[in-house]
């Protein structure tokens, strides 16, 4: 089993920057694919990008490809999503999963096994 922690949320402009982190305990990032969600007040939690750990492999959603870029820190097991040109519609919760990395990235929340506790962004316009 593994702990994630989320971190690095906050309030920025409308073209600003912020940057994420999960981290993991228990179990090294190693053996999971690792997925970013959002979700904003009154919608669904959408997925924002997903790295399987070992091959380095990403998936971004259309709406941040170009702004947001994951990475993996191996010493610090940790993952990063690293957010640039933040518009007002990024602000919501943020959340980053986890799920065994042979079954691959995937957008569908449900079929995460693990979930961080969530970090609030805001985007002032």
């Amino acid at each position: 089993q593994v702990q994630l922690v989320e971190s690095g949320g906050g309030l920025v402009q409308a073209g600003g920057s912020l940057r994420l982190s999960c981290a993991a305990s228990g179990r090294t990032f190693s053996d999971y694919a690792v997925g970013w969600f959002r979700q904003a007040p009154g919608k669904e939690r959408e997925f924002v990008v997903g790295i399987n750990w070992g091959s380095g492999y990403t998936y971004y959603e259309d709406s941040v490809k170009g702004r947001f870029t994951v990475a993996r820190d191996n010493a610090k097991n940790t993952v990063y999503l690293q957010m640039n040109s933040l518009k007002p519609e990024d602000t919501a919760v943020y959340y980053c999963a986890a799920r065994p990395a042979g079954r691959g990235v995937t957008r569908e929340s449900a079929l995460y096994n693990y979930w961080g506790q969530g970090t609030q962004v805001t985007v002032s316009s």
